[in-house]
């Protein structure tokens, strides 16, 4: 405790809130990768989301309360010698903390992303343009085959057409989906 003792009052306050706060973040770490972070059990009674919607990320939580500590923290015991005026260091600390809560907040939107379910669903190509691969009969005497892109994934699905015959190469509307199978127009 001596080694704390002779340390001049920022650089000590610096250090009690690093060493609890990197306790904490490392337990937290912990719980994330062993899966028990379904909570940080601390709900605020208002809503600090930066996004507009729901979405995971609030802004007054405990698991940001750690990541803006952690940052202002060790900033300020890494500049403490390097920024000598004591305001500009807790300004500095501040911004760094600050900066700490974004890039989670990056994190965790990205994370998100990946969580999405961007299964296909034939009903989304209802409406669409395709691109007749294999020719489609006329009157609905056969099936042919179409191309098309849904969410940036080509697919090729099998389609019918109620009018004359359509050939391959030629561009067609889908304005009907029943049993897994695409009803098309010309054009």
């Amino acid at each position: 405790m001596e080694f704390f003792s002779s340390m001049e009052p920022y650089l000590q306050g610096f250090w009690f809130i690093a060493v609890p706060v990197s306790i904490i973040f490392v337990i937290q770490t912990v719980m994330t990768f062993v899966g028990a972070n379904a909570s940080d059990g601390l709900a605020a009674d208002f809503d600090g989301d930066f996004s507009g919607h729901d979405a995971p990320f609030q802004l007054f939580s405990l698991r940001n309360l750690v990541n803006f500590l952690l940052g202002f923290s060790w900033t300020g015991i890494s500049f403490y010698e390097l920024i000598s005026n004591k305001i500009a260091l807790i300004i500095f600390a501040v911004l760094i903390g600050g900066l700490f809560v974004y890039i989670f907040f990056l994190t965790m939107q990205a994370l998100m992303k990946l969580a999405e379910d961007n299964s296909f669903k034939i009903e989304e190509t209802l409406g669409k343009t395709a691109q007749v691969y294999i020719p489609i009969p006329e009157h609905l005497s056969g099936r042919g085959k179409v191309t098309l892109s849904i969410r940036g994934s080509f697919h090729e699905l099998e389609a019918v057409t109620e009018g004359d015959r359509i050939p391959t190469n030629a561009t067609v509307r889908v304005v009907k989906v029943q049993d897994q199978l695409l009803y098309v127009v010309r054009g």
